[in-house]
């Protein structure tokens, strides 16, 4: 098969591979990102809930304690002696009063308690005018809490119209009489007796049943809503609306009384209204059939600052927006159950393993094995054909290198058994027979060993030995290769007594077959030189013995030099066109050089020809 052709199938199936993993890492990665914004949608909307249950919480005594104020509480001073429904009328002289629980702002919450009476005229138990204002400021407040409270009721004044904020409240409903349960630590008949007749005893005593129904009445789930959706956020809402109920409830038990229950005063529901930015509590009371509008100015920005200061361990980038149309909240889902404000969570921190889910680990070791697997076949097949062509090469290489012998060999014979050989031209004929048998064991010796070194068979075992028996076992089969060729072997002898007597491991074989390919090679790469002189030379370096066999040859190109010790590496037609030879004695010499510890290469000579260096170890002196 073509090589190309074997690329393009290989092109195919990596793409199909590819894309088929393309595909299920796009699927993959959909599903885990959307299993990790489902995951962190879940932790955010768990985080919600619990800081609605929390702001909730922290609002609900606020709200049950604006919302049971008593009426006549609206009023700087009541008389304390009066029944409870002429509380809010003219104080008479000689009367006892008692101070509002309001005078002097009791919550850091509220900046300004108002009332609207049936004359639309504002006024607030904080500003006290006239002889109230000097009794106020003999000890009950000071001139400029009433200066303060006066200019916010100015600005309540300017902002509020009184009817529309009656028509954002609820009437109040007409008193029902139910049968009281009074509790036991109540129960004094001879206490309740009295109470009944003393004014001032029905403003403090009260029954503690009706109150926690009262509660009841006035944070009942329809407050902020006038009806809430079964969704889970509509469950959510009314699950915190019971929740403040029972709060409520519980404040009820733990405040003070003050309203009896009189079916001339009737108390309408307190609910929150937005205006202009204001936060406002308020509520309509009929005190006998005149109506009265009474309420609370909350300072929202300090209890917004509160609110978010308390939840920014869970979401450090909410925000609370104020809610004017109950029609948009959305059954009820991130609403506060207490006030018309709806929770803006904002974002969730990232968690540290946000970008390394395990699945998104699984999956990039997944493409790593798959590159790593494409790249190890890629170059399988590179290698494979590489080995492929070169293969075919050596063969094409082997054949014309064999031909010219063997033809040598049968027209030879031939002439010699027919006796077509005059006597004195036989021992010439016979020569150049033994010559070429030479030449092709020559070619054998180097395919059987290079073949062995393939196999990975063990190299033969390296003995201490010397570079003067290397040479006298070596010199004479070195001499007779050059004298074949018309070339002459010359050893120089630099310093005999170190080549006498300096020690290298080396298995003397293989170091002979190494320089006698040196030297074919020179034989035959030099042959047309002017210099038919083959060196061989021994030096010494720091930890090595040097062999170099040099020639007067034409030397190696440049561009050939970098694959001179690739195995193969000559075609038939190079070799058609080149002197004898496969290219294999290189590579196979570098290949027992290493097995030995050492190394072959080429340097180029000092003036032409080519210089090979064989160096081995040096294992110090005999």
């Amino acid at each position: 098969m073509r090589p190309w052709l074997v690329w393009v199938l290989f092109a195919i199936c990596l793409a199909v591979v590819l894309a088929a993993m393309g595909w299920a890492s796009a699927t993959v990665w959909r599903l885990d990102a959307t299993e990790t914004a489902g995951r962190q949608q879940a932790a955010l909307e768990e985080n919600v809930r619990l800081a609605l249950w929390r702001m909730d919480s922290a609002l609900a005594p606020i709200i049950a304690r604006e919302s049971t104020w008593p009426y006549f509480a609206y009023a700087s001073f009541y008389p304390a002696q009066r029944a409870y429904t002429n509380m809010l009328t003219p104080v008479q002289e000689g009367e006892i009063l008692v101070p509002s629980p309001l005078l002097n702002r009791p919550s850091q919450h509220v900046l300004l308690h108002f009332q609207i009476g049936p004359d639309r005229e504002f006024t607030s138990p904080q500003v006290p005018t006239g002889n109230i204002r000097s009794l106020a400021e003999q000890g009950f407040t000071t001139p400029e809490a009433i200066d303060t409270a006066r200019e916010l009721l100015s600005a309540l004044e300017r902002a509020l119209k009184p009817d529309f904020l009656a028509g954002c409240l609820r009437p109040p409903d007409a008193p029902k009489l139910p049968a009281i349960v009074v509790p036991p630590q109540r129960q004094a008949p001879s206490v309740l007796t009295q109470q009944r007749g003393k004014g001032e005893a029905a403003a403090q005593h009260y029954d503690l049943a009706q109150r926690q129904q009262r509660q009841l009445q006035q944070f009942e789930i329809q407050q902020v809503t006038p009806s809430v959706s079964r969704t889970v956020g509509g469950d959510e809402f009314s699950n915190r609306a019971l929740n403040m109920l029972s709060n409520a409830g519980v404040y009820a038990q733990q405040a003070m009384p003050f309203q009896p229950l009189l079916s001339d005063v009737r108390e309408g529901l307190t609910r929150p209204v937005w205006l202009d930015g204001r936060l406002l509590l308020a509520r309509r009371v009929f005190v006998n059939g005149r109506e009265y509008i009474q309420g609370s100015w909350l300072d929202w920005p300090a209890i917004e600052q509160s609110l978010l200061e308390s939840i920014r361990d869970l979401l450090p980038e909410a925000r609370l927006e104020p809610v004017s149309d109950p029609a948009s909240f959305e059954n009820g889902e991130r609403v506060l159950a207490a006030l018309p404000v709806r929770l803006i969570p904002g974002a969730l921190p990232p968690t540290a393993d946000a970008g390394a889910s395990p699945l998104r680990m699984s999956l990039a070791v997944a493409w790593a094995c798959m590159l790593v697997a494409a790249g190890a076949v890629a170059l399988l097949l590179a290698g494979a054909l590489s080995l492929s062509e070169r293969r075919g090469a050596f063969v094409s290489a082997v054949t014309h290198e064999m031909r010219t012998p063997l033809t040598t060999f049968r027209m030879y014979t031939e002439m010699l058994v027919k006796d077509m050989v005059p006597a004195e031209r036989r021992t010439r004929y016979l020569d150049t027979l033994r010559v070429e048998a030479d030449r092709l064991a020559h070619l054998v010796e180097n395919v059987l060993a290079y073949a062995r070194l393939e196999r990975g068979k063990p190299a033969s075992r390296l003995e201490p030995t010397t570079p003067a028996a290397i040479l006298d076992h070596s010199r004479g089969r070195l001499a007779d290769r050059a004298e074949q060729s018309g070339m002459r072997l010359v050893v120089e002898d630099l310093d005999g007594d170190d080549v006498n007597n300096a020690q290298i491991h080396a298995d003397p074989m293989s170091v002979e077959q190494i320089l006698f390919n040196l030297v074919d090679n020179a034989c035959k790469y030099a042959a047309e030189a002017m210099d038919k002189t083959i060196h061989f030379r021994v030096r010494f370096l720091r930890d090595a013995v040097a062999f170099e066999v040099a020639d007067h040859g034409a030397g190696i190109p440049p561009d050939q030099q970098r694959r001179l010790f690739r195995p193969f590496s000559k075609s038939a037609q190079q070799a058609a066109h080149s002197a004898p030879g496969v290219g294999l004695g290189l590579a196979l010499s570098r290949r027992l050089a290493r097995r030995m510890g050492g190394d072959l290469c080429y340097e180029p000579a000092d003036g032409d020809g080519a210089r090979f260096v064989l160096t081995l170890p040096w294992r110090g002196k005999t």
